[in-house]
């Protein structure tokens, strides 16, 4: 295996080939176990175009962004980030791990991509050619599998600011460094009226629960959009419905399909007060 520490982004993308090095915490768990062999491994971590950090109307995170740099990053803004980057292994993973690596992975599992598809993040990915920009739910095709082509590496994500009305919640065997059973994100952002619930480790993608989005939106226009939301039991039980129904999952070793959509109804009405709960 050759290495190479690339010293910008130009070197970085000079062999189409190659595999980005960032914070390791997938890829080198793959060497250890001979589930992979890239022949060609290119550090990309330390890069200043990747280590981006805006937070505002527009966030910006540099795909080269580790987990703790992003909650300090962040502090209380867009809170279900923070809340999914919390869930993250130990605090020397979060040291480790980054942004890019998650999308890089793309696993159904990954903490923070239920969050990026609630927030409607755009993807920014840099390849020989230039830039090139996905939203979210154009980039993840299955496990393991993305729109990103050879050579391309994610430089940064990008979405506007949602408000204080968001939360993940997450659901594991354990409390801490747990591959999720199942994660949800829900951002209710009231400036623009709009209503996003993702669904992670439920799905060979990360799945948008449509019906329940409508029908919190149905909420939402009933009690006013800049009136704090109480659902009735009814309603909560109903919206958790709907989000269990949009699930896919499997039964494996962490859990049986039944259990998981359970979880995401139980999920889905937490965060549903939660939400409508925030100021």
């Amino acid at each position: 295996m050759r290495v190479t520490v690339a010293r910008s982004v130009e070197e970085a993308l000079a062999d189409p080939e190659a595999s980005f090095l960032a914070g390791g915490t997938d890829l080198m768990v793959g060497v250890n176990f001979g589930r992979e062999r890239p022949e060609h491994v290119v550090s990309i971590r330390g890069l200043p175009e990747l280590a981006v950090v805006a937070v505002g109307d527009r966030v910006r995170l540099g795909g080269g962004v580790d987990y703790t740099r992003l909650l300090e990053a962040l502090g209380t803004h867009t809170p279900a980030m923070v809340e999914a980057a919390r869930t993250i292994g130990s605090p020397q993973i979060r040291n480790a791990g980054t942004i890019g690596g998650n999308l890089g992975t793309c696993s159904p599992a990954g903490d923070t991509l239920p969050v990026l598809a609630a927030l409607g993040a755009e993807i920014v990915l840099r390849g020989p050619a230039g830039e090139r920009r996905l939203p979210f739910e154009g980039f993840m095709q299955g496990p393991r599998k993305s729109s990103r082509r050879p050579g391309e590496l994610v430089e940064a994500v990008e979405w506007d600011d949602a408000g204080p009305a968001q939360a993940f919640l997450k659901a594991g065997t354990r409390n801490a460094m747990v591959i999720a059973v199942a994660n949800l994100a829900m951002v209710v952002d009231r400036a623009r009226k709009a209503v996003r619930v993702a669904l992670g480790s439920v799905g060979p993608t990360i799945i948008r629960a449509a019906e329940a989005e409508e029908f919190a939106r149905g909420l939402y226009e009933e009690s006013g959009w800049e009136r704090p939301l109480a659902p009735s039991a009814a309603a909560a039980a109903r919206f958790g419905e709907l989000a269990a129904a949009a699930a896919r999952p499997i039964d494996d070793q962490r859990g049986t399909a039944a259990y998981r959509r359970h979880v995401v109804a139980v999920m889905a009405r937490r965060a549903l007060a939660r939400t409508g709960a925030a100021a």
